[in-house]
């Protein structure tokens, strides 16, 4: 599925949904239950459930994601594999275990496994560019890789900031309605109803926006620390790949 789907699909069902929560679930809630209270919150509420039901839906998708690119198997293991394989020449083996593996490592490797066949016997280059020549393999592929590891990650950040100004934008208003109820008096008696609706208002949207705004950050956060992980592990592994190789170009 394409991104550009994804995220439009993403925005209206969850608009759609959270239409559905307010104006049915919690429009026929019992008078004094938190349901109703929650949609005395007014239509911002229907905004802020939507950012809280897309950002379930980003970390869902995100955390699939990442799973996929962690591979089949333990990357230690296939690496320890890989490098037996490589150890003994075994380079179709070697490519046979990434594509069982999978996932970013292992697409990372492929490609320079496979760049690297492509050039071992050629006379014509020395071991500097055969070694060259693999190196941009990989640095192609993880640059191919790597967007695939951060994509949405822009999009919870940008939750985690609108949920916050969307909170802030409700509580206002209800502090106006609060602050304009006190000034409405009959026979010098606030009305307090209007006055209570008003505070709870601003507060059920305080609670909306500091909810979402809260998950944002640390699922953006935690996403973060796990793509600089595989980054980090997929540097060490082709690195290592690299010196394997480079070390059998000076041998020969």
């Amino acid at each position: 599925m394409k991104q550009t789907i994804f995220v439009t699909l993403n925005t209206l069902i969850s608009f759609g949904l959270a239409t559905f929560i307010f104006v049915v679930i919690f429009g026929g809630a019992e008078r004094g239950t938190i349901l109703h209270t929650l949609h005395e919150g007014g239509p911002l509420v229907v905004i802020l459930i939507a950012i809280l039901l897309m950002l379930i839906a980003f970390v869902i998708e995100r955390f699939l994601s990442l799973r996929v690119a962690q591979g089949k198997s333990s990357v230690q293991v296939f690496f320890k594999n890989l490098i037996t394989h490589l150890q003994g020449n075994d380079y179709e083996s070697a490519l046979a275990a990434c594509d069982k593996q999978r996932g970013t490592t292992a697409n990372v490797l492929r490609a320079g496994i496979e760049r690297y066949m492509r050039v071992k016997d050629s006379s014509d280059l020395g071991m500097e560019k055969k070694i060259a020549d693999t190196q941009t393999a990989i640095e192609e592929a993880n640059a191919l890789e790597g967007p695939l590891l951060e994509r949405n990650l822009i999009a919870l950040s940008t939750i985690a900031s609108i949920a916050t100004m969307v909170g802030l934008l409700g509580t206002t208003i209800g502090m106006i309605r609060a602050f304009a109820a006190t000034g409405h008096t009959a026979g010098g008696v606030i009305d307090a109803q209007a006055l209570a609706q008003g505070i709870s208002e601003a507060l059920v949207n305080t609670a909306g926006g500091l909810v979402s705004g809260i998950l944002g950050i640390f699922f953006y956060n935690f996403f973060v620390n796990k793509v600089d992980a595989f980054n980090y592990t997929t540097d060490e592994a082709t690195y290592e790949v690299l010196q394997l190789l480079k070390a059998k170009e000076v041998s020969k």
